[in-house]
C-alpha cells in the first residue's frame, strides 16, 4: 500500500521530535551535571541548540526554496541519526555543548522545511494539515520524557550506563526518521520555480520586507516568550506553593495533550473562518492565562490555567504558520517558514532570560505578569496593523 507524502512526513516528524526531545528531557541536565557542570553550565548547554535554531532556520528555508525540500529534509535527518551517538563519547562539558550545537541543526532545518512542504502540498485545508503535522511532532515530544525518565529510573544503579542507553534509543529514533525521509517524494517543481542564487536572494528580500509576515511571526514569538517563561518558572512557582513534582508533571503533560488534540481542529477553524481574528483571540487568551498564574497556588486552578494556556498556544500557532504561508508565494514558502522559525526561537529563548531577571528582582509572580504584558502588547499591535484590515484571510496561493 502506497503511503502519502503527508503521512510519511508526519511519521518522520514523530520520530524526529521524539529523538530530539529525549536527547534533552530529562537526560541533558542530569548528564551535564554528571560531567561536572554547575547550574550556569547546565543552563548554557541547554541554550546552545536554541541558538542554532535562531541562526540556521532562515538559511535552511532559503536553501529549500533554491534546491528543494527533500534535500534539506535529508540533511536534517542525517543529523537526527548521527548526533545521538556523539553524546556517548563525550567526556567534557565543552564537548557536550558542541554536540548540542550540531544536534540543533536537525530541528532548525526540519521544522521550517517540513512546514514549507506541507504548505506546498495543501491550499484550502492548509491550516488543518499544518495542525496534524504539529500534532504528530507533539506526540513524539510527549512520549520522549516518559521513555527517557523510565530508562534512567530503571538503570539508576549505573547513571553512566543509563545515559548511554537513552542516547541509543535516541539514535534508533533518529535512524527511523532518516529511513522515512528517504521515502518522501520530492514535489515536482516547474522550470519557472527553479531559481538561481540571485533570484533566491531577491525573493527572500521580498519576503523579509513583508510587514504582515514579520508581524505575524512576532506574535508567535511573543506567545513562545510567554511559554518559555511558563515552562521555566511554573515548576518553581508550584513547588514553592507547596505542590509536588508530580503535580508539576501533570500540568506540563496536560498542556501537551491539549495542544496535540486541538491543533488540527484550530487549524481547520482558521481555514474556514480566517486567520487574523483567531490569532488575536488566542494571544489575548494567552496573555490573560499567563498573567493569572501569579494569583493562584492550588492544584485545580493551576491545572485549569495550564490547559487554557495550552489552548491559547494551539489557537495562535495553528493560525500563524498557515497565515504566513497564505501571504507568501509557493516558491518562497521555505524562506517564509525560516523567518518564522528564527523569530519564534528568539522569543522562546529570550522569554526565560528576561523572566529570570524580573523574577530575581521582583519575584516569579511579576515574571508571569511581565510575560502577559509582552503578549498583550503584541496582540494589540497585530490588531492595529493587520487584524483590522483582514476580516477574512486571503486566498491561499
Amino acid at each position: 500500500m502506497k503511503i502519502s507524502p503527508f503521512k510519511l512526513l508526519c511519521g518522520t516528524g514523530l520520530f524526529a521530535i521524539f529523538s530530539s526531545t529525549i536527547s534533552k528531557s530529562p537526560v541533558l541536565p542530569l548528564y551535564a551535571t554528571y560531567l561536572g557542570a554547575g547550574p550556569s553550565g547546565v543552563g548554557f548547554v541547554a541554550s546552545v541548540s536554541a541558538f542554532t535554531g535562531i541562526v540556521a532556520s532562515i538559511p535552511a528555508g532559503l536553501l529549500s526554496d533554491r534546491i528543494g525540500r527533500k534535500r534539506l529534509l535529508i540533511v536534517a535527518a542525517v543529523v537526527f541519526a548521527t548526533a545521538p551517538f556523539l553524546y556517548m563519547v563525550v567526556t567534557e562539558l565543552w564537548q557536550l555543548a558542541l554536540v548540542r550545537f550540531y544536534h540543533g541543526f536537525a530541528t532548525a532545518i526540519f521544522l521550517p522545511v517540513g512546514m514549507a512542504l506541507v504548505s506546498d502540498l495543501f491550499h484550502g485545508e492548509r491550516g488543518e494539515k499544518l495542525g496534524w503535522f504539529s500534532t504528530s511532532m507533539l506526540l513524539g515530544r510527549f512520549m520522549a520524557p516518559i521513555v527517557g525518565g523510565a530508562l534512567i529510573g530503571a538503570l539508576v544503579f549505573n547513571p553512566g550506563l543509563s545515559y548511554h542507553v537513552v542516547y541509543l534509543v535516541c539514535g534508533a529514533a533518529g535512524i527511523m526518521a532518516l529511513i522515512l525521509t528517504i521515502f518522501i517524494p520530492e514535489p515536482r517543481r516547474s522550470s519557472e520555480e527553479k531559481q538561481d542564487w540571485r533570484q533566491s536572494l531577491r525573493t527572500f528580500r521580498s519576503v523579509i520586507s513583508r510587514r504582515d509576515i514579520v508581524i505575524t511571526a512576532m506574535v508567535e514569538a511573543a506567545i513562545l516568550f510567554s511559554y518559555g517563561t511558563f515552562e521555566t518558572f511554573m515548576p518553581l512557582f508550584a513547588l514553592r506553593a507547596g505542590l509536588s513534582a508530580y503535580a508539576v508533571g501533570v500540568f506540563l503533560s496536560a498542556q501537551v495533550v491539549t495542544l496535540a488534540l486541538t491543533k488540527p481542529i484550530m487549524g481547520r477553524f482558521s481555514d474556514r473562518h480566517g486567520r487574523p481574528p483567531q490569532i488575536i483571540a488566542g494571544a489575548t487568551l494567552g496573555a490573560a492565562c499567563i498573567g493569572s498564574f501569579a494569583f493562584f497556588g492550588d492544584f485545580l486552578p493551576l491545572l485549569g490555567l495550564s490547559v487554557l494556556f495550552g489552548l491559547s498556544l494551539s489557537i495562535v500557532t495553528s493560525a500563524t504558520s498557515a497565515y504566513i504561508a497564505d501571504l507568501s508565494e509557493r516558491e518562497t514558502h521555505g524562506s517564509a517558514m525560516g523567518i518564522l522559525g528564527s523569530i519564534m526561537d528568539i522569543g522562546h529563548t529570550t522569554g526565560p532570560l528576561a523572566a529570570g531577571v524580573v523574577a530575581a528582582s521582583f519575584g516569579i509572580g511579576r515574571a508571569f505578569f511581565g510575560a502577559s504584558l509582552v503578549l498583550a502588547a503584541m496582540a494589540l499591535f497585530f490588531l492595529m496593523t493587520i487584524g483590522a484590515a483582514h476580516h477574512r484571510h486571503p486566498q491561499p496561493v
